[in-house]
């Protein structure tokens, strides 16, 4: 008989936690499920804007001068010739081609998001190609710089990133709670699915593709969750609390050039006035940038694409680094004493600890950088899956809606069956969620008043 007992009590809870995460899900698909979408979406258009910037910019970006190479002196002393004032110059991007055109870059107030400007330089005749604002390590132009700001923020300024947050913060979560319920009872829908009805194409697509994506879904959500403002900064304190941080060269010329700091991963995702390497010097730093450039080849900084930045002052070092995250990824950097051209710190990404080439890897994997084209469509293709399970998950609802109201179990109601250790459990789990994922915590918060509400008028 006792057995009996403890056997119904333990399938009494079991049913509570499948209650529990069902009407969990639901509320994520009903009231997140907009934001995913719109994030999905839009991230999909930025994994493919570098080839809708190269059309674009076509003509800024490329040049058909075959010749000799001016030195980069020249190339930035013609930049400065077409300028209509006199521009704080901040960086240079040799031409990484034949073909290609050099970047030379001022800030300039009055470029936008980013507060920079590069002029296009042709390296060979020195004619300029282009004057357009760019934005962050990327360089990225006007158009893809516009859907990387609809996908973090919807344009709407630092409001608009909550929304970009409370996508990533809920979307592990939906992942997670799929999973479970496929393995619950999803999968004898395989079975129930010849009967061909509505619902059941609707739910095993939804379930399908959902298994597909499960891996994707969570590798976004955490990646994504590194660019938001309330759970990234968590993620960025604890990551410097547990020493995985990125290596970085030091700049400061008093400094030992063995001397580790830490580097933003996201910085080409930063507005360039906030980054900390700009020059303040006259025109006559202009004719150290070959010189500079040399002594960083010598030192190993062989990548094709890289970006010099001169001294923002006494006792610091010119900047250079290569930009290159494509695989294999090229990202080494070098401090260059521009009064000796000797290197005096560097940091090499062969020797960055694991978890800063994985962080390094994630992150670029998740712009579509990492693996060029392959990264694009893999991406796409998950962005566009991803925004069709939404809309057949709002189907699902939408043919089962009228029973809905009176045979679904509120939220509040589900947890009350559970056990006592599965309360404390799943109340410690939310507690922990809510402080690390402040807009996960508060909408967590709404979905319970909603539910209570609901509950009460039931």
């Amino acid at each position: 008989m006792p057995t009996n007992i403890n056997k119904t009590a333990s399938e009494s809870s079991s049913n509570a936690m499948l209650l529990l995460i069902t009407r969990l899900h639901f509320y994520i698909g009903f009231f997140i499920g907009p934001f995913i979408f719109i994030a999905a979406l839009t991230g999909t258009l930025y994994v493919i804007s570098p080839q809708i910037e190269n059309a674009i910019y076509k003509d800024a970006l490329t040049t058909q001068s075959t010749g000799e190479i001016q030195s980069l002196a020249a190339q930035i002393t013609s930049a400065r010739s077409y300028l209509q004032e006199d521009l704080k110059l901040f960086a240079v991007r040799p031409a990484p081609e034949q073909g290609d055109t050099t970047r030379v870059m001022f800030l300039d107030s009055t470029a936008g998001f980013s507060g920079a400007r590069a002029l296009f330089i042709d390296p060979v005749t020195l004619e300029l190609k282009g004057n357009l604002p760019v934005y962050g390590t990327s360089g990225v132009l006007p158009i893809r710089t516009a859907i990387d700001y609809l996908h973090r923020q919807l344009l709407l300024g630092e409001v608009g990133r909550y929304y970009s947050e409370l996508a990533a913060s809920w979307l592990w979560i939906a992942a997670l709670g799929g999973l479970f319920l496929w393995y619950k009872g999803g999968k004898k829908n395989t079975a129930e699915a010849a009967k061909k009805t509505e619902l059941l194409n609707k739910r095993r697509r939804h379930y399908q593709v959902g298994l597909c994506l499960f891996i994707g879904l969570i590798f976004v959500s955490i990646t994504g969750l590194t660019w938001s403002k309330w759970a990234g900064g968590n993620i960025g304190t604890l990551r410097t609390s547990i020493g995985w941080v990125t290596p970085s060269v030091s700049l400061n010329l008093a400094q030992k050039s063995d001397e580790i700091v830490s580097s933003d991963e996201h910085a080409h995702h930063q507005n360039v006035e906030s980054e900390p390497h700009v020059s303040t010097h006259s025109i006559n730093t202009d004719l150290l940038f070959d010189g500079v450039l040399k002594s960083a080849r010598d030192a190993g900084i062989d990548s094709n694409i890289l970006e010099i930045k001169p001294s923002k002052g006494e006792g610091k070092a010119w900047f250079v680094r290569e930009i290159d995250r494509s695989w294999p990824t090229q990202v080494d950097s070098v401090a260059v004493d521009a009064s000796t051209m000797t290197v005096t710190s560097r940091a090499d990404f062969k020797n960055f600890p694991l978890v800063a080439k994985l962080i390094r890897w994630g992150i670029d994997t998740h712009m579509g950088i990492l693996f060029g084209v392959v990264n694009q469509i893999i991406l796409a293709a998950f962005g566009l899956s991803l925004c069709f399970m939404i809309i057949w998950g709002y189907k699902m609802w939408w043919i089962r809606r009228p029973s809905a109201a009176s045979t679904s179990k509120p939220l509040t109601q589900a947890w009350k069956k559970l056990s006592t250790l599965q309360k404390t459990m799943t109340f410690i789990i939310a507690i922990a969620l809510g402080v690390s994922l402040p807009v996960m915590g508060v909408s967590l918060l709404i979905f319970l008043l909603i539910d209570i509400w609901r509950a009460k008028r039931a």
